[in-house]
């Protein structure tokens, strides 16, 4: 990305890698669940509300409709937004590793 990002809320963040593969609302929060073993419990106003702001920002579009629920999908700005924010993720673990000694568990 050439612009500096800001960090994406755990949220966002599963919600963009759910949509490698097309998907509904509810989709989105059953694989966010099954991601985190039921830590992340992403809310049906969470979802919409962020659905319509990745779909302003360019980052997911609407999938072919099945009739009843619509689906969504990562656009390719979205996937440089996710790769971006794993760098980002990356660094911040490496460099918490080297400070504190810990180890990769």
């Amino acid at each position: 990305m050439k612009q500096e990002l800001a960090p994406l809320t755990e949220g966002v963040y599963y919600i963009l890698l759910s949509l490698y593969e097309p998907r509904h609302g509810y989709g989105m929060i059953q694989f966010t669940e099954e991601m985190t073993n039921g830590r992340v419990k992403l809310g049906a106003g969470t979802i919409y509300g962020a659905i319509k702001t990745l779909l302003d920002r360019g980052w997911i579009k609407a999938f072919e409709e099945d009739g009843r629920k619509k689906e969504y999908i990562i656009t390719e700005q979205g996937k440089e937004v996710i790769e971006y924010e794993i760098l980002r993720l990356r660094e911040l673990f490496d460099n918490g590793i080297r400070i504190t000694g810990g180890s990769e568990k």
